[in-house]
């Protein structure tokens, strides 16, 4: 009896040891047979997986004989979906193929170069769709929210009413961020002007953010950065979406959009209304958030003509008016009491048109319009700022490619024309610019491991005069843990009167800019870039992001108050210097992923006797998201510290933390979801009075903290045609 019992003993452990298998595969890029390093393999039944190590490979143990599903799933890679039968005869050998989300193989936008993204010498930093959809659940209305999550990116409150953003990139102020609209530089001088406000994240595609500066191809207006934001094209499908949201703020959203290519042709619009009641958050009876009544619509036109020329015709639209200020004045009308309010009417109008014609597969001439149109009115009790800007920007181009370089060339012209209505005996700020410049860059390949990427730029101002900018980066690949970048620019910004401090004046008593009185500042800057990737454990992958960055800008112009209280732009005696680190930390592990933060900003103001800390600006900023996507389940947390900043009288404020939460559900074509943001109720008026007496001429002190506090938001958004978002 025992050695019968032994005997059945034996049997079952050999009968369990010999169920239990292990799967093993690699997993390569289906176009390079490179190994992936990261890939997540996962056995929907029974819930178990892996991640491929450095070599690619994956090993998955402990799984009885049978047939499985296995969904293997990597950032920027077609999703797949596949039968395994256990045991293996030999291990899988997986192809992925490239998603038609992937940033690395676009070829015309921000660096003009069919290189993928971690074989370019300039620091690029690609902002995916997937990160665009979650972003406009938390915010639909306009990207402020996109931009602030950034690290090294500040969004600055400039008015207190209107509350009006201005982006900041490493601590320099938003008039040296060029911000383009698929490559149009369309938001420049005054139309810079709620620019931020007034752009929605539902029709991009991606962003894409260049810090430093970025000035070869685009011009010296990027002095801090630069952003580009790609729009959706017509694919082979179509793609019809609906999103709606609401907030607990008052404030409600409905967007659209509807692509489809018709042959040779293609058309895309979007769409989007916005209805914001006056929002009151801490009963001071001053608005926190303004009444806004909001539309804009963007049609685009694409034709190609053959395999080798395409033409696009685009218009980006909006129609704004916008109310702030005392809130009985609001909702009724203004009066002896409540006499204050702070109304910004605004119409947009830009049309873009592009051809492109190619002569090889790897030679392309690019000939490119866009004219925008601007006008903006401010009235406030006894003064009205109103103006109109028409600007233009033409371009022609060619680019070619090879194996070991690549070459772009190209002449472009901007002009811009403000013209302001004039408001009882105050003198008009018009201007006049016309810059004409010329701009060549290569990217070289020397080795396999390295890339040298030099640039120049030439342009003339008809009013002030030549401008010579170099660039140069270099990339190294040193091994497949470690990647670095280092390169450095030139820019320079022409003299206008739109800046943050005008913006928060609301251009009241500021004399116009004498040309013969100012000059162009200009700018120096270097960045250096260090990058480590790995697998932990053998299941967990991670990757470390150090940006070292150093920007001087020479002869800044800044506002000073003369005798007669009157404000005028002058040009300081010194320079501005803004210097750091950049710190980013993703860890990957099955459905979730932790994503760790920290800039370090030393902005110093060094002119006119000055040696100090930059008002505004936070020494310190840091932030965490986990994120778990699993099926149709979407949730995600962040926090987020701002600390180290001071006021312009030099006195410090305290540090603040946000936090919020989202939770999405996709239900076949409908994702629902639900926004926690700054659940903490972080803001301004927990820390001071944000309104300075009397109530009949208030005034409104600095701004250095959220002042609309926790913001609930709740939407779905409906996919009638087009691929469904799913992890």
């Amino acid at each position: 009896m025992k050695k019968l019992l032994l005997s059945f003993m034996a049997m079952a452990t050999f009968s369990v040891v010999y169920c239990q298998n292990t799967f093993k595969a690699t997993i390569l890029d289906a176009d390079s047979n490179e190994p992936l390093i990261g890939v997540n393999v996962l056995f929907e039944e029974p819930n178990k997986g892996g991640v491929t190590d450095l070599d690619g490979t994956v090993a998955i143990e402990n799984l009885p004989n049978g047939n499985y599903e296995v969904r293997v799933s990597y950032v920027s890679y077609e999703t797949i979906e596949l039968e395994v039968s256990l045991p293996q005869q030999e291990p899988l050998t997986i192809l992925l193929e490239s998603g038609s989300e992937e940033l690395e193989t676009v070829t015309v936008t921000t660096t003009r170069s069919s290189r993928l993204i971690q074989d370019l010498p300039t620091r690029l930093e690609a902002i995916t769709a997937e990160e665009l959809g979650e972003k406009a659940f938390m915010n639909s209305t306009n990207i402020s929210m996109l931009l602030r999550e950034s690290t090294g990116i500040q969004m600055q409150q400039t008015s207190a009413n209107s509350a009006n953003q201005s982006i900041r990139i490493q601590g320099l102020d938003g008039r040296y961020t060029q911000l383009l609209k698929d490559g149009f530089p369309i938001f420049g001088g005054f139309a810079g002007g709620l620019s931020i406000m007034q752009i929605p994240p539902l029709d991009l595609k991606q962003v894409e953010i260049i810090k430093g500066s970025a000035s070869t191809l685009y011009g010296g207006g990027a002095i801090a950065g630069l952003v580009n934001l790609i729009s959706k094209r017509p694919e082979e499908e179509p793609q019809l979406e609906f999103m709606f949201t609401q907030t607990q703020a008052l404030g409600s959203t409905l967007n659209g959009f509807y692509a489809e290519e018709y042959g040779k042709a293609g058309f895309s619009l979007y769409a989007v209304g916005n209805l914001q009641q006056v929002y009151d958050v801490n009963d001071d009876d001053f608005s926190e958030l303004p009444e806004v009544k909001n539309i804009a619509i963007n049609p685009t036109f694409f034709y190609n003509f053959d395999e080798t020329s395409s033409l696009r015709i685009g218009i980006n639209s909006s129609f704004e008016n916008r109310l702030g200020g005392d809130v009985t004045a609001i909702e009724n009308s203004p009066s002896a009491e409540h006499p204050f309010t702070e109304e910004n009417k605004s119409t947009r109008l830009a049309s873009q048109i592009s051809y492109q014609k190619a002569f090889s597969e790897d030679a392309n001439l690019t000939i490119r319009n866009s004219v925008n149109f601007f006008d903006r009115s401010i009235g406030i009790p006894d003064f009205t700022f109103d103006g109109q800007q028409i600007a233009s920007f033409s371009e022609v181009s060619y680019s070619t490619a090879n194996e070991k370089a690549d070459w772009v060339f190209g002449a472009n012209m901007w002009t811009e024309e403000f013209t302001e209505t004039p408001f009882n005996q105050n003198p008009v700020r018009d201007y006049s610019n016309n810059t004409f410049g010329v701009f060549g860059q290569n990217v070289w390949s020397f080795s396999e491991k390295a890339a040298l990427e030099s640039g120049l730029r030439i342009d003339y101002n008809t009013d002030y005069d030549w401008f010579v900018l170099p660039r140069i980066n270099l990339l190294l690949d040193l091994n497949e843990h470690w990647t670095t970048r280092i390169g450095g620019g030139m820019g320079y910004k022409l003299p206008t009167i739109f800046s943050e401090e005008a913006e928060s004046r609301t251009f009241q008593s500021i004399l116009p800019i004498g040309i013969n009185d100012t000059k162009a500042e200009k700018s120096a800057g270097i960045n250096l870039d260090v990058n480590y990737k790995t697998i932990l454990f053998d299941e967990v992958s991670f990757s470390i992001n150090n940006l070292f960055f150093y920007t001087q800008l020479f002869d800044p112009l800044i506002l000073t108050q003369d005798a007669n209280n009157q404000f005028l732009f002058v040009n300081a005696d010194g320079k501005t210097d803004s210097k750091g680190l950049e710190t980013n930390i993703k860890f990957s592990y099955d459905d979730f992923k932790l994503y760790l933060q920290y800039a370090f900003i030393d902005a110093q103001l060094d002119y006119d006797g000055i040696n100090r800390q930059k008002p505004i600006t936070p020494k310190h900023n840091a932030g965490g998201i986990l994120m778990y996507e699993s099926g149709k389940w979407r949730l995600g947390y962040e926090v987020y510290f701002t600390g180290g900043q001071t006021l312009f009288d030099l006195s410090p404020v305290e540090d603040y933390w946000t936090m919020g939460l989202l939770v999405s559900r996709q239900i076949e074509k409908l994702n629902v979801f639900v926004n926690f943001e700054n659940f903490t109720d972080t803001r301004l008026s927990k820390f001071q009075d944000t309104v300075i007496p009397p109530h009949t001429n208030p005034s409104f002190p600095e701004i250095w903290a959220p002042t609309d506090g926790f913001i609930f938001t709740a939407g779905l958004k409906w996919t009638i045609f087009g691929e469904i978002e799913e992890e």
